[in-house]
């Protein structure tokens, strides 16, 4: 993926915070395992981080279902199947403040709207969401590029804060940004009031939450004309842009009650105020027997791999 001609390889070039990528094996290159050939399926995967003068870019992957797990399999120097970048780029603020809050894996798609948001001139506020302290990563990425960081955890160890600014919470993102909001966490470097941008990537639940709240135990605390966005994750399978429709989401317009329909894999960054959350709960719960029969079945697989790869 480094260079093609001499060139920076154009999945790097052209990518722009917000995008993301199709990521695959070579199915002539996958381990076969009692005739089944382990290929990947199609992985919606941001440029968490990317150097477009040498034509690198970084993907992260959270090992939770069948093909990500097979993602740890994948060896130095194999070739990849890389399409992209495809999505529609996120608008970047360049005035006032902006709210940034991941949930989970939601955090690696933040990192390059945050230094990009910065890079504008605008002011970051960054609510880290994780179940457990333990699952935190690239902590100074998320540092670099923010002005105040709030880390929020379920459960687990809780996450030190290295800057004087930054504070930890227990409890979810919600909850973070009203005790934020408060005083309840101290000094504040960037008021809500200032905040012209709310951006949520994370769980349909958690961008849920955060639109809600909106609208009921934070809307003292933020400016009324305030933008709500979330990155919506529904299902997604060609990532061609409006091509097989796996990704259609339904949004129904608050004053009106229309209905409109979103390739979400052409525009992942909808309005928090229109997206049918319910539809999009139901719409991925679709999917979720198949894919833990399919964890389950990948995992006998590698299990009959090692022991077949294990000398007597």
């Amino acid at each position: 993926l480094v260079h093609r001609n001499g060139e920076p390889h154009v999945a790097a070039r052209k990518f722009q915070p917000g995008q993301f990528y199709r990521r695959q094996n070579f199915e002539s290159k996958a381990p076969v395992v009692d005739g089944a050939r382990l290929a990947l399926e199609g992985l919606a995967m941001t440029g968490a981080w990317v150097d477009k003068e040498k034509g690198l870019l970084s993907t992260i992957v959270l090992e939770i279902g069948a093909s990500t797990r097979l993602c740890a399999m994948l060896k130095k120097g194999e070739q990849v199947v890389l399409m992209g970048p495809t999505g529609t780029p996120t608008e970047i603020e360049h005035a006032g403040a902006v709210l940034l809050a991941g949930g989970g894996l939601g955090n690696a798609f933040l990192f390059s709207i945050a230094r990009a948001t910065k890079a504008a001139g605008s002011k970051v506020i960054y609510f880290a969401g994780y179940r457990r302290g333990e699952d935190l990563f690239h902590q100074a990425d998320i540092e670099a590029n923010t002005d105040q960081v709030v880390w929020c955890t379920d459960a687990g160890v809780e996450i030190a804060p290295r800057r004087p600014q930054d504070r930890h919470f227990r409890g979810n993102i919600v909850q973070a940004m009203v005790a934020f909001a408060t005083g309840e966490l101290g000094e504040k470097f960037v008021d809500l009031r200032t905040v012209k941008r709310v951006l949520a990537i994370g769980s349909d639940k958690m961008m849920a939450a955060v639109a809600r709240a909106r609208h009921g135990t934070l809307a003292p605390f933020l400016d009324p004309k305030h933008i709500g966005i979330g990155s919506i994750n529904s299902p997604m399978q060609c990532m061609m842009k409006e091509i097989c429709a796996q990704c259609l989401q339904p949004q129904r317009d608050p004053h009106t009650g229309k209905v409109t329909y979103v390739f979400s894999c052409f525009n992942q960054d909808q309005e928090l105020d229109c997206v049918d959350f319910q539809a999009l709960s139901e719409r991925l719960k679709q999917n979720s027997l198949q894919e833990k029969l399919t964890k389950q079945w990948i995992e006998i697989c590698l299990e009959d791999l090692n022991d077949t790869s294990t000398p007597a």
